[in-house]
């Protein structure tokens, strides 16, 4: 199969949901941009960043191992996460069970 290069930005329901103690995130990018993939908690604070770096066009998968920026375990409840590449923004919903 040929590797298509994506014709949109597209940020995919994360994998399972609800987790624990991982999900995996997926994302397509129709060109090369600056890619923000960060993790915030229901007050809306940034628990972590998982991708804040250039990355080629293509789908790409991250893995979050519910872990904060301190890498303690985050607690049960709903977390947001939220794709920002060029001028594409999404987020979307996932639940982490204990």
């Amino acid at each position: 199969r040929a590797n298509l290069v994506p014709s949109a930005f597209i940020l995919e329901q994360n994998y399972p949901n609800p987790f624990n103690p991982q999900t995996k995130i997926e994302f397509e990018i129709p060109t090369a941009s600056r890619v923000s993939l960060k993790v915030y908690n229901s007050l809306g604070e940034e628990v972590v960043t998982l991708v804040d770096n250039v990355m080629n066009a293509g789908t790409h998968a991250v893995e979050w191992n519910g872990k904060n920026r301190f890498n303690s375990t985050v607690a049960s409840g709903v977390y947001f996460y939220r794709l920002t590449a060029g001028n594409f923004v999404q987020t979307k919903k996932m639940l982490m069970i204990k």
